[in-house]
């Protein structure tokens, strides 16, 4: 494979890894969402939770009481909603990470395949260099001897 080829490969690898530190960073921030989602529910029901104790110290209706108590299972059910939510941004941001971790070491082995070719080609250079110097020297003695039978 040519210098070129690889360098157009490199490219290639290169942006499907950066699409997938994006994939991973939008899977991370979905999953951090959710947990301050199911934060601020669980807040909230805290909340709910202690005006229904300071209402029933004072008395409350029991129509009241079952409004309460309704709501309140309603903050539960979205709790679940969301706990199911987080399950599963968890093992989306579990797969962009696999996925992205794949991708990076294709561009890893793609760049190795790169030094190898530099490392070839200096030393196909460096060999060229060197005949070319050996034959100067070669050439030079060949004139000093004819010079010195002259």
């Amino acid at each position: 494979m040519s210098s070129r080829q690889l360098e157009t490969l490199l490219k290639f690898e290169s942006d499907k890894e950066q699409k997938a530190a994006q994939q991973l960073q939008l899977a991370e921030r979905d999953y951090q969402e959710n947990l301050t989602r199911l934060e601020s529910v669980g807040a909230f029901r805290l909340e709910y939770m202690k005006r229904l104790n300071q209402r029933s110290i004072a008395g409350i209706e029991s129509s009241t009481y079952r409004h309460f108590h309704a709501f309140v299972s309603k903050l539960d059910n979205a709790a679940e909603q969301v706990e199911i939510a987080i399950k599963q941004a968890k093992a989306l941001v579990e797969q962009r990470r696999q996925q992205w971790f794949a991708q990076h070491q294709k561009v890893q082995a793609v760049e190795l395949l790169m030094t190898k070719k530099q490392k070839q080609l200096q030393k196909r250079a460096n060999k060229i260099e060197q005949n070319m110097f050996d034959e100067i020297a070669i050439q030079q003695f060949i004139r000093r001897k004819n010079q010195a039978l002259v």
